[in-house]
C-alpha cells in the first residue's frame, strides 16, 4: 500500500474501533471503506467481521472471519464465528466447530469466551445441563476475578436460571457484579490511564466450594496466572 492509502486504512480502522460501542453501524461502515482499500489485511478483515456481527449480520460476520482466520493463521476469533453460526441458526456446526481446535492451544480469554459460546449453542439446542457444564471450566473460580470473568459468572448464572435454580443464579450475578466493580476500581486507580485490567483478585463473603474444583487437570488451574498475562495486586 502506499502511505496515503495506508493513513487512509488506519483513520477508517481508528473510527471503526471509537464507535463500535455507540454506534455499531457507523463503524461498520468505516470497517468496510477499510476493507474496500485493504481488503488483503488480515486486521482490516477481522475488524470487518466484528462490526457485522455487531449490526447482526452474522452471515458476513462469519465469512469475514474465515477470511481472517485464513489469512492470520490465528484461532483468536473462534469464540465469534461459534457465536456467528448460532446467528445464523446453525447451533450443532457451532458445536463442531468450537470442537475441532485444541483449548489447550488456546489463550485462557479466548477459551473463556468459547466456553460461554459453546454454552449459547447448547441453550440452542435445549440441551440446558450440558450448556452449564460447558461453563465448568478452572476459570469460574468464585474467589478470584480476571477481566473476562464478569462475562463468565453471568453467562453461568443465567443458565442457572434456565434451569430453574434461581437462588444459585442471584449468588453468580452478585459475583460478576462485584468482580465487575473490582475490575473498574483497579483501573481507575491507575493513575487515570486507560488500560485492560488483566487480573484482579477479590474476595467474596461466600465462598462455596468452585463448581470447578475436580476441573480437567490439563486445562490452567484456578491459583495459577493464566499464561501470558500479569497479575494485579491483590486486594483486601
Amino acid at each position: 500500500m502506499s502511505k496515503e492509502n495506508a493513513d487512509g486504512v488506519a483513520q477508517h480502522l481508528a473510527m471503526a474501533a471509537r464507535l463500535i460501542d455507540s454506534d455499531p453501524a457507523l463503524a461498520h461502515l468505516h470497517a468496510m471503506s477499510a476493507a474496500r482499500r485493504a481488503g488483503r489485511i488480515a486486521m482490516v478483515r477481522e475488524t470487518l467481521a466484528i462490526t457485522a456481527y455487531e449490526t447482526g449480520d452474522y452471515a458476513l460476520a462469519l465469512r469475514e472471519l474465515r477470511t481472517y482466520r485464513r489469512i492470520s493463521g490465528k484461532d483468536d476469533q473462534l469464540p465469534l464465528m461459534v457465536d456467528s453460526e448460532r446467528g445464523v441458526g446453525r447451533p450443532e456446526r457451532a458445536l463442531e466447530l468450537g470442537r475441532s481446535v485444541d483449548r489447550s492451544t488456546l489463550d485462557v480469554p479466548v477459551r473463556v469466551a468459547l466456553a460461554i459460546a459453546m454454552s449459547g449453542a447448547r441453550l440452542d439446542l435445549g440441551q440446558t445441563e450440558d450448556a452449564l457444564l460447558e461453563l465448568q471450566i478452572p476459570q469460574l473460580d468464585p474467589k478470584r476475578a480476571f477481566s473476562y470473568s464478569p462475562a463468565l459468572f453471568n453467562a453461568y448464572a443465567e443458565t442457572l436460571e434456565v434451569l430453574g435454580r434461581e437462588e444459585e443464579a442471584a449468588v453468580w450475578h452478585d459475583r460478576a457484579m462485584i468482580a465487575s466493580e473490582a475490575i473498574e476500581q483497579s483501573a481507575a486507580d491507575d493513575e487515570g490511564e486507560t488500560m485492560v485490567v488483566v487480573e484482579e483478585f477479590i474476595e467474596f463473603d461466600d465462598e462455596p466450594e468452585s463448581p470447578t474444583a475436580d476441573a480437567a487437570a490439563s486445562d490452567d488451574q484456578p491459583g495459577e496466572e493464566p499464561s501470558g498475562e500479569s497479575a494485579a495486586d491483590e486486594k483486601a
